[in-house]
């Protein structure tokens, strides 16, 4: 078995106990794939058709409004990504999904998804539970949104399990992550450098 299909493979173990014979009904479909540096996985406009788990290398998804770019969230290896309202609706994509490294990936059509869903209550359990995963990270995001300040939601990176975010991701795209400018930033992290020193 390929050793990247076996890093999927654990991965999806963390929502479910998979058996050989389910695993066995997903890995004909998987296909690696590496996208470039700043090229796009999903792109505004267009309609998705796959997931990806990435095995290397960071990315980021994005809205455009306006002609401004809002980042929403980061991945990183060892996560799941995808466009799953367009892979869901069948609607052109929302968003865009943009390599910020070099990425290394596997990558599987979310229609043999669906199908497995059907198929197999493994299957549909991991769905179930990979949307309730989805649903959570949502929430949170959008709590931090409307109720912390930018101060507050950088110092919660810093104390979360998303202090990764600071360590990997250029300046410029935090900020944007975060509502603000890179100069604001710059502010808040020399005020958050002088209260913790």
């Amino acid at each position: 078995m390929d050793n990247d299909f076996t890093l999927l493979r654990s991965y999806i173990g963390r929502f479910i106990k998979l058996n050989d014979a389910d695993w066995q009904m997903l890995e004909p479909h998987l296909k690696n794939r590496t996208i470039k540096k700043h090229s796009y996985f999903e792109q505004e406009g267009k309609k998705a058709r796959d997931i990806g788990y990435i095995v290397e290398g960071n990315m980021r998804h994005f809205y455009t409004h306006n002609g401004e770019e809002k980042t929403t969230y980061f991945y990183f290896e060892n996560s799941m990504v995808g466009e799953y309202f367009s892979c869901i609706t069948g609607q052109p994509s929302r968003l865009t999904i943009e390599a910020l490294t070099d990425v290394k990936m596997i990558v599987f059509p979310y229609s043999v998804l669906k199908t497995l869903f059907d198929q197999s209550h493994a299957w549909e359990r991991f769905g179930r539970l990979l949307g309730e995963y989805l649903a959570m990270g949502l929430e949170e995001r959008m709590v931090g949104l409307l109720t912390l300040s930018p101060e507050e939601r950088y110092i919660q990176l810093l104390e979360s399990n998303k202090r990764k975010i600071t360590e990997r991701i250029p300046q410029h795209y935090i900020a944007n992550y975060l509502g603000i400018t890179p100069v604001s930033l710059s502010r808040i992290r020399n005020r958050v450098l002088k209260h913790s020193t």
